[in-house]
Formats: C-alpha cells, sequence, structure tokens
C-alpha cells in the first residue's frame, strides 16, 4: 500500500503502531521528468492506494535503488541518479486522482475554504454564504465526497488541528483554543470533550503517556 501525503496536509491514523514501511521525503520541484513534476503538483491525488501486485517488484527495486543512491551523496552531493530514481519510483507507484473529488467542485471550493479559515469560522453557514451556495447544496456535496455533514467535516477537521496542536506542539488548552478561534478556553474545552470524549488536558496528559 502506497500513503501519499502533500504539503500541508494532515493525515489521521488510527493506529499508527500497526504502521511499518518506508518513508520517502522530497522536494515538489525533486522529480525530474514533466510528467512526475505534474503529478506532484496535482491538489486531487488520492491519500492512500494499493499498489499492484505486478507493479510492486518494480517500486520495490525502485525504492531500493533510491535509498542506496541517497545513501551515497555524502560522497558526492551533485549527483542527479536520487532525482532521477525519485522520478521512477513515483511513476511506478502511480498515485492516483481522487475522481469523486475532482468531480466534485463543490467540495473542492468547501475544502479549501475550510482549510484557509477553519481556525476563525467553524460555521457551515459562513462557508455556504462565503462560496455563494445553499447550506443544503453545500452539505450535499460534502456528503456524497466524505459521506459527513458539511457541519461534521468541519468540526473533525478542528479537531484534528486541535490533536496536533495539543501533542506535537505540547500547548496548554487555553493556548489551543486561542489558536482556533474559541471565545474562552471552558468552550473549547467542552467543544473537545464532545467531539472526543476526553477534556483537552487529559487527552494531552494520554498522549505523553504513551
Amino acid at each position: 500500500t502506497a500513503v501519499w501525503i502533500p504539503p500541508g496536509a494532515v493525515h489521521r491514523w488510527d493506529d499508527i503502531t500497526r504502521v511499518a514501511g518506508h518513508l520517502v521525503l522530497f522536494v515538489p520541484t525533486a522529480p525530474v521528468t514533466h510528467r512526475t513534476r505534474e503529478l506532484v503538483a496535482s491538489p486531487d491525488l488520492v491519500a492512500r492506494w494499493p499498489v499492484p501486485a505486478e507493479t510492486w517488484p518494480f517500486a520495490d527495486a525502485a525504492r531500493r535503488h533510491l535509498v542506496l543512491e541517497a545513501a551515497a551523496l555524502a560522497e558526492d552531493p551533485s549527483t542527479e541518479l536520487p532525482a532521477i530514481l525519485l522520478s521512477a519510483l513515483i511513476t511506478r507507484v502511480e498515485p492516483p486522482h481522487s475522481e469523486a473529488r475532482s468531480a466534485n467542485p463543490t467540495f473542492q471550493l468547501f475544502r479549501s475554504s475550510v482549510e484557509a479559515h477553519f481556525r476563525t469560522h467553524h460555521d457551515a453557514g459562513y462557508y455556504a454564504a462565503t462560496l455563494g451556495f445553499a447550506p443544503r447544496t453545500l452539505t450535499r456535496a460534502v456528503q456524497q465526497v466524505t459521506g459527513r455533514t458539511a457541519k461534521a467535516y468541519i468540526v473533525e477537521r478542528i479537531v484534528l488541528e486541535a490533536k496536533r496542536l495539543l501533542a506535537h506542539e505540547r500547548v496548554t488548552a487555553a493556548q489551543c483554543a486561542s489558536e482556533l478561534g474559541f471565545p474562552d478556553p471552558s468552550n473549547f474545552s467542552l467543544f473537545f470533550l464532545n467531539a472526543t470524549g476526553l477534556r483537552p488536558g487529559a487527552w494531552q496528559a494520554a498522549t505523553i503517556l504513551d
């Protein structure tokens, strides 16, 4: 299975301790072919897909060769081989585009707007009015792609960012509330409790123990 995480994206993992694999980090300009650079820049690639069994030996060989050449960079940092092999790897794993998302421009606009404004606007009505859609039209588009309402999508995005701040930035609940546009920490605490079943402080303490 291949996983694609573009710049700025946040992924949610249910049990990351069960995940094992190889991580390939690169900047968008690293691939050397026109096709692979265009592919890397595509905004609607799916997050996860199975690599076909007949393709896997070639993809794994490209990965192993990339690891080997990347390890030799200290000896010759000017070599283009890692970038060439990266393009080969991308070609072999062939990241697919999301048909549902690319075919639903309403959801695309909504998703982009949420990413830009979820820290300050938590109400689905704001996005409907800003984008010029009736609330029912917006929710229908979001449900078509995600299976959730527009409001549920916004809540999930806020909670995901809250968890990131609490777990990785180690901010306080009050700081997290301020970062995410809540008028006071108590409102944020209740919001987080309703969404996760735990208060922010308790959830953060549990992640530290883990």
